[in-house]
């Protein structure tokens, strides 16, 4: 059996989640899914980042010890994938001991393989990112990454000699190129930090003690990306007694990261690795970020948004479609009022729900309810229906296979709008009229025959949409919900649906709601 690992990264729990940190996750969670349609074994991970300077600041102006701060914000956080549903396997916390434990061990070994060496660091530092950085890579004398303020720091140190690898990883980069998704990212990191001379890391700070402690020297706190980059093995119980799940499921197929954390995951991460031993991830997809019209989102601007907002008056699934379908793989994403009720109006009540609708209540007013049986050779319209939606379905397993998620969302919607078509250009109505009621037979056949394909095809990215679809047409045999029966168009027999449709999706008042979550954001 084929096995997937999928990842995001550990979330950095410094407040609410809001729809941008979201997608990640659902992306994460729909390729898992999907994987598991396919009679993969599937893994997922995800968990949050518990260590650094920030935490301790955060927790201090809640007069809170870090420890109580971050059991907050994990609770908080698994609470919030379990009203999204998102399957994981394994929620890894950075402060359990399986993770911390095996870091430490980490750190040792790179220090006797002299990876890592003491001198002292001066340079501009960015809580928030947890990074520092040289005068010239700041912005306006601010942080290049968040824009935020940054600070004069200067403290002995650790450093990784990032320079020992870089050749090996140019190499890397140009015998894998499936290792960067999209490709366009690795040049960023060649041009901008490969090729200029790559600067050995900090790896270890004594200006605060909110981390994992250097067992040599516990004076030194291991620097958050060590900690952090190091939960996807640790969490498979790399370094541990047990670490069957290691063996299984390492190296990862896809691990997921948002852009502004390319650097370390893209360059840092892969050093790691090599300087353990370990092979690298199959692929590690970059996104890039939900914004607003006016730029990133932000409380202070009074624009942000949040998903379980959205979820208890629209529904979870269209909050999942519209992160994954409105995310461009070379450009950011712009939420909108306008475009998520536009996105709700257009694509999931006019397209999909209203062909659920004109055909299951097609069903009942000419058949009685009893889908009928595939009626041998079909005419000319018909066939051209079946290669259309077989090409359809090949175009979406390419875009898919190239983590190309919104585009493979798009076609399955050109399916749907399809198969709407299709129903004008058969027109029933009329078919219905005649004696022979063969062409009839046939045409709703092909209707419930696509429904049950969409169905199956959206079923990793809106679990339960689909599986509304496939209770209202009648698909109860387990084979027929299968990815391998995507292919076949004669299946179909002694199939019922319900006696009045139910539409999976009602139309917004479009001002109304365009209100209603600008008032949202405004609170």
């Amino acid at each position: 059996m084929n096995k997937f690992y999928v990842t995001t990264p550990i979330y950095y729990p410094s407040g609410r989640f809001h729809i941008g940190t979201a997608y990640t996750t659902v992306l994460a969670d729909s390729m898992k899914k999907l994987h598991l349609l396919k009679g993969e074994d599937a893994y997922m991970l995800t968990g949050t980042d518990e260590h650094g300077q920030k935490i301790e600041e955060k927790a201090e102006e809640q007069g809170k010890t870090p420890k109580e701060y971050v059991d907050g914000m994990a609770a908080y956080a698994q609470e919030l994938w379990k009203t999204m549903k998102i399957d994981y396997n394994d929620f890894l916390r950075t402060t359990e001991e399986r993770h911390v434990k095996v870091v430490q061990k980490i750190f040792d070994r790179f220090m006797e393989q002299g990876d890592i060496y003491k001198g002292e660091y001066e340079g501009w530092y960015c809580v928030p990112c947890e990074s520092y950085f040289t005068e010239t890579q700041l912005v306006d004398g601010k942080c290049p990454d968040c824009g935020r303020d940054v600070r004069l720091m200067k403290e002995e140190a650790y450093f990784f000699n990032m320079k020992k690898y870089a050749d090996r990883l140019l190499k890397y980069y140009e015998e894998h190129p499936d290792f960067i998704k999209p490709e366009y990212r690795k040049n960023e990191m060649i041009n901008n930090f490969i090729k200029p001379g790559l600067e050995d890391l900090c790896v270890t700070r004594t200006t605060f003690d909110w981390g994992i402690k250097v067992l040599k020297d516990p004076k030194h706190v291991i620097y958050v990306w060590v900690d952090a980059l190091t939960n996807y093995i640790t969490a498979l119980g790399y370094g541990s007694k047990d670490d069957s799940l290691f063996k299984k499921y390492w190296p990862a197929d896809l691990q997921i990261v948002g852009k502004d954390i390319a650097r370390f995951h893209l360059i840092y991460w892969p050093i790691f690795l090599m300087a353990l031993d370990l092979p690298l991830p199959k692929t590690i997809l970059v996104h890039n970020w939900v914004t607003m019209k006016d730029g990133k989102m932000s409380k202070s601007k009074g624009n942000v948004i949040y998903p379980e907002e959205l979820i208890e008056r629209y529904g979870l699934d269209s909050v999942r479609y519209f992160l994954l379908r409105e995310m461009p793989v070379s450009q950011d994403a712009i939420f909108s009022p306008e475009g998520f009720v536009e996105r709700y109006n257009f694509d999931l009540c006019n397209d999909l729900s209203n062909l659920l609708n004109r055909t299951v209540s097609m069903v009942n007013k000419y058949f009685k309810g009893e889908v009928p049986n595939y009626s041998g050779t079909p005419n000319e319209v018909d066939e051209e229906l079946e290669e259309y939606c077989l090409k359809q379905i090949s175009a979406f397993e390419e875009k898919i296979d190239n983590y190309e998620i919104a585009n493979a969302l798009q076609e399955i919607w050109v399916l749907i709008s399809r198969t709407n078509k299709y129903i004008d250009e058969t027109m029933p109505w009329i078919l219905a009229k005649e004696e022979d009621k063969g062409k009839l037979k046939s045409v709703i056949y092909h209707l419930i025959e696509n429904l049950r394909k969409i169905a199956i095809l959206i079923k990793p990215f809106m679990n339960d949409t689909a599986d509304n679809i496939l209770r209202q047409i009648g698909v109860k045999d387990e084979k027929l919900k299968t990815w391998n029966s995507l292919k076949e168009y004669k299946n179909l027999k002694d199939i019922k649906v319900i006696e009045k449709g139910e539409p999976i999706f009602m139309r917004l008042n479009t001002e109304e709601e365009i209100e209603y979550i600008k008032n949202l954001m405004k609170k």
